[in-house]
């Protein structure tokens, strides 16, 4: 099933079922500033992320964005649709930068649920397993990753 998701925060373990397919709305558009600010915030001054005419001489002829910005965005443009109140995320997984993001490219992203069961340890939880897949606006695969998070069952947890 497909769900478009916006807005929800309130998605708990039995809402979620394997093949499911969660599109995350809205998407990001990736500005300067962001990515600047990001490369300077995590000390990431590769020249390829900041410097225009040293990026204009690289086989990409412009700044590429900087591939950890992208990953961030895509794990936040999740959380409304699938993880804004869990426990805790629980791993990342197969991370795949599989084209390049540039000044100005909108990101999207979608999640499919791989799988889903009872915490062994904790009953009042449950463990998801999603693939997520990011796009760029010519609909682009741009990246792809696994994640792992810890969600609360249905009567459980804070505010239920």
């Amino acid at each position: 099933m497909r769900i478009v998701m916006r807005d929800q925060f309130e998605r708990h373990l039995e809402d979620f079922h394997v093949g499911d397919v969660i599109e995350h709305w809205p998407g990001r558009t990736i500005t300067e500033y962001a990515n600047e600010a990001f490369c300077l915030a995590t000390m990431n001054h590769q020249p390829l992320h900041l410097d225009a005419e040293y990026a204009r001489a690289s086989s990409y002829g412009r700044i590429l964005v900087n591939g950890m910005l992208v990953f961030s965005v895509a794990v936040g443009l999740s959380v409304a649709g699938m993880s804004g109140k869990i426990v805790a995320n629980l791993g990342y997984d197969k991370v795949v930068h599989r084209a390049p993001v540039f000044l100005g490219d909108t990101i999207y992203a979608e999640s499919e649920v791989q799988t889903v069961r009872p915490s062994q340890s904790r009953p009042e939880t449950g463990i998801v397993g999603v693939e997520t897949r990011v796009r760029n606006q010519r609909s682009e695969v741009v990246l792809t990753f696994q994640r792992t998070f810890l969600a609360f069952r249905k009567g459980a947890g804070p505010n239920t």
